[in-house]
Order: structure tokens, then C-alpha cells, then sequence
């Protein structure tokens, strides 16, 4: 089984209390067993992290850079200004999906861009849970040596 990171970042373990109306009503434990749900139908070897660190979740990352893992990233409030997690992001060597609960175009303007995204083999944004299901999926198509 391919193995795949799902890292989520800051806040992300309220989920389910923390404006629902925005990030919906699925906790962060039930979002974990969605992706290992998904990755198992798929062939995937999902572990689920989150953090409050940012220093952690850089960790996570190198150790995904240095094994060639594939990522799937909610990196959260993060992904607005941290250039250390951009610049970890860029030394991946497996590819990179970018997801998002919400459309964070259609959001603050502070939410409008992502510092990630430009190193980001792809960027799902406003699906919701579905979002990580669709990057499962498409880890899972993706070959060792396809490009991204």
C-alpha cells in the first residue's frame, strides 16, 4: 500500500464546534476516519495528523520530503503567511495537494491567497470533507514517477 500523509494544521482539531457554519459539523476525529476509510478502498496507507504547532507540522513535512511521501495539506491559517511551511512544502519530492474545508476566495481578503499553493502539485478548496476524499483519489491515480 502507497503511504500518504494527511496533515491538518492549526484549529483544525475543533472542527465540528468551531463555526460550523463555516467549517461544518464533522469533527476532526470523524474527518480521520473518513480519510482512512477512503485511502483504504483506494489502496492508500492514510495516517491522519493535526497540530497546533507550526514548528511540528514543518517536522511532519521533511519527514514527508526525506521518505518521498505524498501529502495531502489543510495547513489552516498557515497557509496565509508562513514562508518556513511554504519553503518546507517545496522540498517535497512526492506530490502535494492543498485542501481547504471552505472557498476561501469567497472569504476575508487575508484568505484569498495562499503562500502554499504556488509549491502545490494541487488546490482543493470549498468541498467541504469531500475536498480530502478528492485528493485521496487522486494520490492514489498518480504513479511514483508521473509528474505532478
Amino acid at each position: 500500500m502507497k503511504p500518504v500523509l494527511v496533515l491538518n494544521g492549526v484549529n483544525l482539531g475543533r472542527l465540528g464546534t468551531r463555526e460550523p457554519l463555516v467549517y461544518g459539523t464533522t469533527t476532526h476525529a470523524e474527518l480521520a476516519e473518513l480519510c482512512l476509510a477512503t485511502g483504504n478502498e483506494l489502496g492508500l496507507q492514510v495516517e491522519v495528523r493535526q497540530t497546533d504547532s507550526e514548528a511540528e507540522l514543518i517536522g511532519w513535512v521533511h519527514e514527508a520530503a526525506d521518505s518521498g511521501t505524498p501529502v495531502v495539506l489543510n495547513s489552516a491559517a498557515w497557509s496565509h503567511y508562513s514562508y518556513a511551511l511554504r519553503d518546507a512544502c517545496s522540498q517535497l519530492t512526492a506530490p502535494l495537494v492543498e485542501v481547504h474545508l471552505s472557498q476561501t476566495a469567497a472569504r476575508e481578503a487575508f484568505r484569498h491567497e495562499s503562500v502554499i499553493s504556488g509549491v502545490a502539485t494541487g488546490t482543493i478548496t470549498g468541498l467541504g470533507v469531500e475536498g480530502y476524499r478528492a485528493a485521496l483519489r487522486y494520490l492514489a491515480s498518480v504513479r511514483p514517477h508521473d509528474p505532478a
